[in-house]
């Protein structure tokens, strides 16, 4: 299993500023959006490798939803009922999250209750590992072993899908994970 790691991450990040399926482009094909593919729940402190993860993902085809790509305006120095109203609606409107996990994530407020919440509301969560090295063993904080770990995908020809580890023997693409 291969994950995604944090200098993969941060050269498609640097990408979008040379000009690399632009992330305006990207960016303006989601906007509008009122549905998502996927919720992507992650720390702020981690921007440079979300941002690469985001352009990976929209250009597998996925619609995202990244709170401060999709909703500029929210100030996060100043968090209110209309804020975690607008949260919780953006996970309503998606299928599925991914728990992008980092050494920054332990630190956040929100990327706990963002899970929790969306757990019981749609059951689809994946945990995707941002690591050093590919083949790094990922152990992270103990509840998150009880969810599919996403990984990059297998198949070496083709720029496949994401794959979803269910369990130590079992995975499958994440399009088929989230029953497209």
């Amino acid at each position: 299993m291969k994950f995604y790691t944090k200098s993969y991450l941060s050269d498609l990040s640097e990408s979008r500023r040379k000009g690399t399926k632009t992330f305006s482009s990207v960016l303006n094909e989601n906007k509008n959006r009122t549905h998502f593919d996927i919720f992507l729940s992650h720390s702020f402190k981690d921007k440079k490798y979300i941002t690469g993860l985001y352009l990976e993902l929209t250009s597998k085809g996925y619609s995202v939803y990244v709170d401060w790509i999709i909703d500029p305006h929210f100030q996060r120095n100043n968090v209110t009922k209309d804020t975690v109203n607008k949260i919780r609606l953006r996970m309503k409107q998606s299928k599925s999250l991914i728990y992008a996990t980092s050494e920054n994530a332990s630190n956040s407020k929100w990327m706990p209750w963002e899970l929790g919440f969306m757990d019981g509301d749609k059951g689809r969560c994946g945990i995707l590992p941002i690591t050093d090295y590919e083949n790094d063993t990922f152990k992270g904080q103990e509840f998150l072993s009880v969810y599919p770990l996403v990984t990059k995908g297998s198949n070496i020809y083709s720029d496949s899908d994401l794959n979803i580890q269910l369990n130590i023997f079992s995975s499958k693409e994440m399009k088929s994970w989230m029953n497209f």
